[in-house]
């Protein structure tokens, strides 16, 4: 049943076996109005009938047209269409918890086009910048908070020291080499 509230005319859709012929207390969620609401009357809906058709007037019948091919959405139809089944395009894009298998790849072999079909992993030269970045990055923390950690443990700082001046070193012998 639907009812309606008395101050802001909301509608609620209510279970009829919520609403009692005694009635109940109900309140508004949106304007927090309370009344008592009694179940409502249905009214009887008459259906008028409509007359038949005579056989004098001549109706034009619509023929429909049913498509052949598969129902969208069915298996036939994702493999006609896409060259898959649902589940596998789900596993394909991330959409489903199926674990996915490893797609084979194919070398192709001496045509005028040759594709490319191999994953490319990460690379040499990748991991080399990879490295670089990382290693700059922790001698600038370590240079930064070189007098925190000699304060907190001073045996360190000859290691630390040393650490600096070989880099010192290193960077001299590099800015030489490209003179």
């Amino acid at each position: 049943m639907i009812i309606e509230c008395t101050s802001c005319q909301k509608k609620f859709n209510v279970p009829d076996s919520a609403i009692t012929s005694a009635g109940r207390l109900v309140q508004c969620s949106s304007c927090g109005n309370q009344w008592t609401q009694y179940p409502l009357k249905t009214k009887t809906i008459i259906k008028k009938s409509v007359p038949a058709p005579t056989k004098t007037k001549i109706t034009k019948a619509k023929t429909i047209k049913k498509k052949s091919g598969p129902a969208p959405y069915s298996r036939e139809y994702m493999q006609q269409k896409w060259g898959t089944s649902l589940e596998n395009y789900a596993v394909s894009k991330g959409l489903s918890n199926k674990i996915k298998k490893p797609v084979k790849t194919k070398k192709i072999q001496k045509q005028k086009s040759p594709q490319i079909l191999e994953k490319v992993g990460y690379g040499f030269f990748n991991y080399l910048i990879t490295i670089s970045v990382l290693s700059i990055f922790i001698i600038g923390i370590l240079n930064f908070e070189r007098g925190r950690i000699t304060r907190k443990f001073p045996m360190l700082e000859p290691y630390i020291d040393h650490f600096f001046e070989a880099l010192e070193i290193f960077k001299i012998i590099i800015l030489d080499f490209f003179r």
